[in-house]
Formats: C-alpha cells, structure tokens, sequence
C-alpha cells in the first residue's frame, strides 16, 4: 500500500499490481506526488523526459534514486534543481534472484539518511556498496557487465561437460552449482581466491593441469581486458 509504480503498458500494469500487491498507474506524477523515495528505473535515453515532468511534483526533501546507466547525478541535479536529494545506482540482473551486487553514489545534497535508505533498498536484493561517483563507472564493467561474462564462462563450462560425454542438462547443472558454490565459499570464507585456487591444485593433478591451460589461453588477461 505504501509502494505506486508508473507503467504505461497495460499489460505489464497488471502484471506488477498481481505479483507485487502494489499500487500501479500511467502516470508519473500520480506516481511522485508526496512520495518520500522515488525510484527512476527507466531507460537513460527517455531520464531527461522523465526528470522535466516529474521535477515540480517531487516533494521537498524526497530522496531520488537512479538507476539510469551512464546518467550523472549532477544531470539529475541540473533538471531537479542543486537541492535535490539525489542517489545513483548500479545495481546487476542477479536483483532478479535477491543475489545483486549494486554501486552507490550520493549527490551534493544528499545525506547519510539517502545513501542508508538507498543502501536498505538494495541490500533487500543483493549487496551493495557505497563509492564516489567517480566509480561507478568500474562498477559498471564489474559487476554490471559481469554477468555476462559468467555466462559465457557457464556456457563453456557445460559445452566441455557435452564434449566429455555428459549430457547437457547434468553438464548445465554441474557447472551452474560449481559456480555458485565457488562464490559462496570466496563470500563466506573471506579467504584470497589464490589461495582458494590452491587449496583445489593438488600436486601433480587435474586441476593444475587445467589452471595450467587457462593461463595459456590468457584467461585473466582477457577478463581483466574485458
């Protein structure tokens, strides 16, 4: 009840209001009007539209949040005015399973109480942290991008499983939960991958041997470059 979202598209309205219970509508300043957070989630291409028609119903003191990739918080500012209240994020796809990891930035004006709140909302989905904006660009290449290049990884991983002779579902499944679980125990153990990596490479082993291949094909170059 406390939560309205914007959404021109008839369908997708219904769709949020089914799977969320939340207030829905068309219009964007039916949607900020009194709201203490709002939310940009659009497209950076239509941000300058969205930012001009809202700019005059936002409530003094409302904290802003961006999403928009590549838009600046002073852009936001410039069409919002300097007082405004402005955090941007970069948050990842990985939101959709409550396992995303997402950049924060506050602007000039923003508080402690913003970047807290923010923080709350994102942490509601993942992880995140708190940087200069002068960092979310890298953020972006990491851990906004970085999905991408696992799934590629993924991908590779389960054709290997196929080639050997397992079939792609168990190859998929395998390689999905190998992954996961190797994430799970960098995040928990807070130990150096190194050092994780060497606690798999026996002497004289497969896992060597493989380690081995990888940096012939320049494996951590070609993501570092990435």
């Amino acid at each position: 009840k406390q939560i309205i979202c914007s959404e021109p598209r008839e369908k997708q309205r219904e769709k949020i209001a089914r799977a969320y219970a939340v207030g829905v509508t068309t219009s964007n300043l039916e949607a900020v009007t009194g709201a203490d957070v709002v939310v940009l989630c659009v497209k950076p291409q239509i941000l300058d539209r969205v930012l001009e028609e809202i700019a005059r119903a936002l409530k003094q003191g409302a904290t802003v949040i961006s999403i928009a990739a590549g838009k600046s918080i002073g852009g936001i500012e410039s069409r919002l005015g300097a007082g405004a209240h402005v955090v941007r994020a970069m948050p990842n796809v990985a939101s959709l399973v409550g396992a995303g990891a997402t950049g924060l930035a506050g602007g000039a004006a923003a508080t402690q109480t913003d970047l807290d709140l923010a923080k709350r909302i994102f942490d509601s989905v993942g992880m995140s942290v708190i940087l200069d904006e002068s960092l979310l660009d890298a953020v972006t290449g990491l851990s906004g991008s970085g999905p991408a290049y696992v799934f590629m990884i993924l991908e590779a991983l389960s054709d290997a499983g196929v080639k050997v002779g397992l079939s792609r579902w168990d190859a998929m499944a395998l390689a999905s939960q190998t992954l996961f679980g190797a994430a799970k125990l960098a995040i928990e153990t807070q130990e150096h991958p190194g050092r994780l990596k060497d606690m798999v490479c026996s002497p004289g082993g497969t896992a060597i041997a493989a380690v081995h291949q990888l940096e012939q094909g320049g494996l951590r170059t070609t993501l570092i470059n990435a």
